[in-house]
């Protein structure tokens, strides 16, 4: 039997927005892409990059893409137990290692599901750079249960 949508586990809602804003620095960026085993010298060589067609440091994908992701824990944690399903980004440009940047998202959907005992919660998500333009889109499905 399905739990009708009023009865959701963690009281998540369609169209709730959650977001965080986050300044890198070329030292973090370093630091992350390595720890990652990135060596790529565009994260980690001012000159490199300097001359690359970025014109100056960029933090890794791993990196933005794991504060992305990092959010929805952080988020959904404060209202039950929480564990990823699935996530799919999409890298539009690059992010710079000395940028402010804005990571967002939006529940678009929540299904109760019995079978794994609480709500799957469909979202959509970006990272905006200090210009406000999207530098990496997200899709991810998250499962949110009561805390026991």
């Amino acid at each position: 039997m399905t739990r009708p949508a009023d009865k959701r586990v963690a009281g998540v809602r369609p169209h709730e927005r959650f977001s965080h804003e986050i300044t890198l620095t070329p030292p973090a960026v370093r630091e992350y892409a390595l720890a990652a085993g990135d060596t790529n010298p565009v994260h980690h060589d001012p000159e490199f990059a300097a001359a690359s067609r970025y014109g100056r440091l960029i933090a890794s994908g791993t990196h933005t893409t794991a504060l992305l992701l990092g959010l929805t824990a952080s988020y959904f944690s404060t209202k039950g137990s929480m564990v990823g399903l699935e996530f799919w980004v999409r890298f539009r440009r690059p992010v710079f290692a000395d940028e402010t940047i804005r990571l967002d998202w939006l529940v678009v959907k929540v299904t109760p599901h019995d079978k794994l005992g609480g709500d799957v919660v469909e979202l959509r998500g970006r990272i905006r750079g200090q210009d406000g333009r999207t530098a990496l889109g997200a899709k991810g499905r998250v499962l949110v249960t009561e805390r026991l």
